[in-house]
């Protein structure tokens, strides 16, 4: 097996407030949307983020995804602690659930997070270390 990940698949309550909040609020455009069921995004070079519904994720999985705090976050790196700042300022204009301003972290980075409708938390950060880099556009 290559050593990469393809889909980032995420089960989502209400596939209409995922939309409006990643279309209609961030501004991103789909690569594929199947109304009431899925929605993707080109989120890297060959990467691809899919929001499902949830009916739809449960009868492809089996099982449907517990409640609680999502154990995973989700990170959006860039170039400039002026540049996460936008970014939150920018989920919080489309409605983002939860804004936590960005801050200066122990690992060296500056990062905050969002929330989007269903839980998911996004981290936004300026990460200036040789692995940071890597993942820059």
């Amino acid at each position: 097996m290559d050593q990469r990940i393809s889909f980032i698949t995420l089960a989502v309550r209400d596939l209409g407030a995922s939309r409006r909040f990643y279309i209609d609020g961030l501004g991103w455009e789909p690569c594929l949307e199947q109304s009431g069921e899925v929605l993707m995004f080109e989120v890297g070079e060959r990467l691809i983020l899919s929001l499902w519904d949830v009916d739809a994720f449960t009868a492809e999985v089996g099982q449907a995804p517990g409640g609680g705090v999502p154990p995973i976050t989700l990170a959006h790196n860039l170039a400039t602690t002026e540049g996460v700042d936008r970014v939150l300022d920018h989920a919080r204009a489309a409605g983002a659930a939860q804004v936590t301003d960005a801050v200066q972290r122990d690992w060296g980075g500056y990062s905050g997070y969002f929330v989007d409708p269903d839980g998911f938390r996004w981290e936004i950060c300026h990460n200036p270390s040789e692995i940071g880099q890597k993942v820059l556009p």
